[in-house]
């Protein structure tokens, strides 16, 4: 069991932090980093100091670190991108907010390695495992509001990418780093980017990303107010999509898309437009939905809320948002609550 401060003396913690008074010990950094979803330099708003070289010149240390570089073999990658694989779980279910210290962790170690790779045949692969990780690691980022660590994020996942010469690596973070610019307001340049990102991934992109690309165009251009280019993306997709109920794509294990997860994507984005259509597109998606996608579920809910507020079905749309708010705040989703919020002044 944690043992704290009296709610008194927190609150005058609180203060003097705030103030510079007094410094914040690892045991609250450490709850408060949970609490909030920030790393620690944003905690404290300095870099952590980096230890002294063990020798004067350095080199010592440095050829050291090259050679344990040299020892990156294919199965380490491979348990870099396990580790990567299982915070992508944990975050699905459970929200980013608690996995600020495992993604800076898990994304300094890949960094390192990287550094200290020599040759190409060890970078390129650590690069591509960096790509994902940065790519997953600025979404979470996003969902807790942090959205310059987001957008520094996706610009690593972006040069990972370019080192590795992996297309759809690029294309994906590319695409991703839209969405910072569609809620900051300005969705019709994130329409440019999301473009881009397509250029990007050109012949290289699989079906299911080409279609999941053509899908985050679409939400998009809804928001840009563009509903034709909107509507011509849906149809885009849904002539990508490969038929069958998987939805994993084995060459870009980021995406997952099938028919439902389209389904309800159209339907999200059909809502934005203020289309009758959204409804029924949305209730067959919650019917269907994956129950480890928990975070992914308070969106859905918003997208009915908003399908119903259209139609002026307020008690409808006071009931999703409840259930939205409610899973919004146990995963920890700033960006959710932000966009539960925006819905409810509507009612």
């Amino acid at each position: 069991m944690l043992t704290v401060a009296s709610t008194a003396s927190l609150r005058v913690y609180v203060s003097e932090w705030e103030n510079g008074r007094r410094p914040i010990s690892a045991r609250y950094a450490k709850i408060l980093r949970g609490l909030l979803g920030i790393t620690n330099d944003e905690l404290t708003g300095k870099p952590e100091t980096l230890p002294a070289p063990a020798t004067a010149d350095g080199y010592d240390e440095l050829m050291d670190r090259i050679d344990a570089a040299r020892s990156v073999s294919l199965t380490m990658v491979k348990t870099f991108m396990d580790q990567t694989e299982l915070l992508r779980t944990m975050d699905r279910q459970m929200g980013a907010v608690s996995l600020v210290d495992q993604m800076t962790a898990h994304l300094a170690t890949l960094e390192d390695a990287l550094t200290f790779a020599v040759l190409p045949e060890t970078r390129r692969p650590v690069a591509r495992a960096l790509a994902g990780a940065a790519t997953l690691a600025a979404w979470q980022a996003l969902d807790v509001g942090a959205v310059e660590r987001a957008w520094r994020n996706y610009e690593l996942g972006k040069r990972a990418a370019q080192e590795a010469d992996a297309p759809m690596y690029l294309a994906h973070a590319t695409a991703e780093q839209a969405y910072v610019l569609c809620d900051a307001g300005r969705a019709p340049m994130a329409v440019q980017l999301i473009r881009e990102a397509q250029r990007l991934g050109g012949k290289a992109m699989s079906p299911r990303l080409a279609a999941w690309l053509y899908a985050a165009e679409a939400e998009i251009c809804a928001r840009a107010g563009m509903p034709d280019d909107c509507r011509r993306a849906l149809e885009s997709a849904v002539r990508c999509l490969p038929p069958g109920a998987d939805a994993r794509d084995p060459d870009m294990l980021s995406i997952f898309l099938n028919e439902g997860h389209l389904t309800r994507w159209r339907g999200s984005t059909l809502a934005l437009l203020g289309d009758d259509e959204a409804v029924a597109n949305l209730y067959v998606a919650l019917d269907t939905s994956d129950p480890t996608f928990v975070r992914a579920s308070a969106g859905l809910r918003c997208d009915l809320a908003q399908a119903h507020l259209a139609r002026g079905e307020y008690d409808k749309a006071h009931e999703h948002l409840c259930q939205a708010r409610l899973i919004a705040s146990r995963t920890g989703s700033v960006r959710h609550r932000r966009r539960v919020e925006q819905l409810t002044q509507q009612l």
